[in-house]
């Protein structure tokens, strides 16, 4: 009879429960009570009926939370302690321990021993320890550990199973929640990566566009019969809309395509135009000068040009870039053509012009002339070209002739171990061509001798000594850099290369023999100050300037020239003697120049 009230009442209580979960109102029926209510039963009746009247285990979306609140039902529901909890975490179950008591180590091996399934664990000091696994239709999702003084009643048992079956319920509902935040969040970081994809597929899609552009352009005109620098920088503004522009390396202007474009072209400043050049080289792709944006157009590694757009809002994006290489690539291969044929063309006149400077036939240099395109029938003269701390290479070769050409200067050129010779069609401007190089090279340290008209293929090996002589005048003249020419020697177109240097040297003896003397004795240099006062016109403050000594030196080294040699520098056929002797001297014995 005491099981069946048991059963009763329980029941009673179960309905009850089930009635208040399901949020039907609540009744109070009378119950007839034949004895009073054990007083053990009440703390379990508060726990089933604090459980099922709430729906705090429904309401908190957290699975740890709903775990700390069921743990807390269980103790408040009898004899029972909630040892502690695991939640099922990544496949493996993680535990959630009791007021700050993480399980024991053996707690935790036996809940995994179970696998999921429900087992008795041993706590020391509590005889009765079941592990009761919370199990729903997405799987484990944890294990209640709950431990006893005694052994519960099956009323106790009953109320520990509906316990654990609404912890079960709520955790299925936290899981499923937490499944649908993590899709709905999963869904949008994939709706947000679908539009970067797509909008990455569409700026794709149009750089492929635009390079098919530029890819078209550029071939269309590397095909076209009009190709070539004009046809590129066309090209390069119809792409950019910017002004474009080829220079050569030496900064003058080549082409240009667009408004805006200097008139005059301003001249380049060579050496700031190598540090230019040089800065640009050391940085991959195109650069930023100014109000430009630049490129090297560089096949093997020489500096051929330069490409270059005039963008002075500073307007250009990365299809600019795009252009402006693609162009710079198709304009390479043209300018290395252009060099080859220049190179190709400079052999042929080196060659050339060799042959005439040494003589050879005249209907082979005629031949010859015509195919480089040079009309030989005509008189020319020959030009000597020395820059001083420049070596007569193939790039000071070329300098010089893009000067002689910048001048409207037609010749042809070629170049020995220490300066170029030019054999020009026309006698060459007096300062023109002189200007111009050192425009170009930065220094005006330069001599450039010039011969007599060449009437005759004949004369132009006799020509080009003249050239030569005009320049060594020049070299030791006061005024050594500048031009020369032969015709206007005078005097001195008798001291050079070609006359009889055995009667010259008795001439220079006679009349400096005991002043070269002296100066070898003492080491002085009583006939180069001779020569000085000579080149400086008998002034002595020029003079002495241009040695470097006091005037009152001069004037005693002027005394002792008269005491040494006996002549006379007031007498005007000894000036004069004295004179042609220091120039002959000086030019063609090879004294200080």
């Amino acid at each position: 009879m005491a099981g069946s009230r048991t059963n009763s009442l329980y029941h009673h209580r179960s309905d009850r429960a089930s009635s208040l979960a399901r949020g039907s109102p609540r009744r109070h029926p009378m119950v007839v009570r034949t004895r009073p209510r054990p007083p053990a039963r009440a703390p379990a009746d508060r726990a089933l009926r604090d459980l099922t009247g709430s729906r705090a285990l429904f309401d908190t979306p957290d699975e740890g939370e709903i775990l700390r609140l069921a743990m807390d039902h269980i103790t408040a529901a009898g004899p029972y302690r909630a040892e502690t909890g695991y939640l099922t975490v990544g496949g493996h179950l993680v535990p959630s321990p009791r007021n700050g008591r993480r399980p024991a180590p053996a707690v935790g091996r036996r809940v995994r021993e179970l696998a999921g399934r429900d087992g008795p664990v041993t706590v020391p000091g509590r005889p009765w320890g079941r592990a009761l696994g919370l199990r729903g239709l997405g799987g484990l999702h944890g294990y209640l550990v709950v431990t006893s003084r005694s052994r519960p009643s099956e009323a106790e048992r009953s109320l520990l199973t509906t316990i654990v079956r609404h912890t079960t319920a709520a955790l299925s509902v936290a899981f499923a929640h937490r499944r649908r935040r993590e899709d709905a969040s999963e869904l949008h970081r994939l709706r947000d990566e679908r539009t970067a994809l797509q909008q990455q597929l569409i700026s794709v899609a149009a750089e492929l566009g635009y390079q098919r552009a530029v890819h078209a352009l550029m071939a269309e005109v590397a095909a076209s019969n009009g190709g070539g620098e004009e046809a590129i920088t066309r090209a390069l503004h119809r792409l950019t809309g910017l002004p474009a522009l080829v220079e050569d390396r030496f900064g003058r202007l080549r082409s240009w395509t667009g408004p805006g474009r200097p008139d005059p072209y301003p001249e380049p400043d060579p050496g700031r135009r190598d540090e230019m050049l040089h800065a640009v080289a050391r940085q991959a792709g195109p650069v930023r000068v100014k109000d430009r944006l630049i490129t090297l157009v560089r096949p093997h590694g020489e500096i051929l040009g330069v490409l270059g757009l005039v963008d002075a809002r500073d307007e250009a994006d990365e299809h600019t870039v795009l252009a402006l290489e693609h162009a710079a690539a198709s304009l390479a291969p043209q300018l290395a053509h252009l060099r080859d044929l220049a190179e190709v063309e400079l052999r042929l006149h080196r060659e050339l012009v060799d042959d005439l400077l040494a003589g050879t036939d005249e209907a082979s240099a005629y031949a010859r002339s015509e195919a480089v395109g040079h009309d030989l029938h005509r008189s020319h003269y020959i030009v000597v070209v020395q820059w001083r701390n420049r070596t007569a290479d193939d790039s000071f070769a070329q300098t010089v002739g893009q000067a002689a050409s910048a001048v409207g200067m037609r010749s042809l050129l070629t170049r020995r171990a220490d300066h170029v010779v030019l054999v020009a069609d026309e006698r060459p401007h007096a300062r023109a061509l002189y200007e111009a190089l050192a425009r170009e090279t930065g220094t005006r340290s330069g001599t450039i001798g010039v011969s007599a008209p060449c009437d005759a293929l004949d004369d132009i090996p006799h020509g080009y000594e003249e050239a030569q002589r005009a320049m060594d005048v020049r070299r030791h003249s006061r005024e050594r850099y500048g031009t020369t020419f032969y015709d206007d020697l005078g005097l001195y177109r008798i001291l050079g290369p070609g006359n009889d240097h055995r009667e010259l040297e008795t001439f220079v003896q006679e009349w400096l023999g005991q002043l070269i003397d002296y100066d070898s004795r003492h080491h002085t240099a009583m006939v180069e100050t001779l020569s000085r006062y000579f080149d400086c016109g008998g002034n002595y403050d020029e003079t002495a300037e241009s040695l470097a000594i006091h005037r009152s030196t001069l004037r005693y080294r002027l005394q002792r020239i008269r005491d040494i040699s006996g002549n006379d520098l007031a007498n005007v056929e000894d000036r004069l003697n004295l004179q042609v002797a220091t120039r002959v001297w000086k030019i063609v014995l090879g004294g200080p120049g």
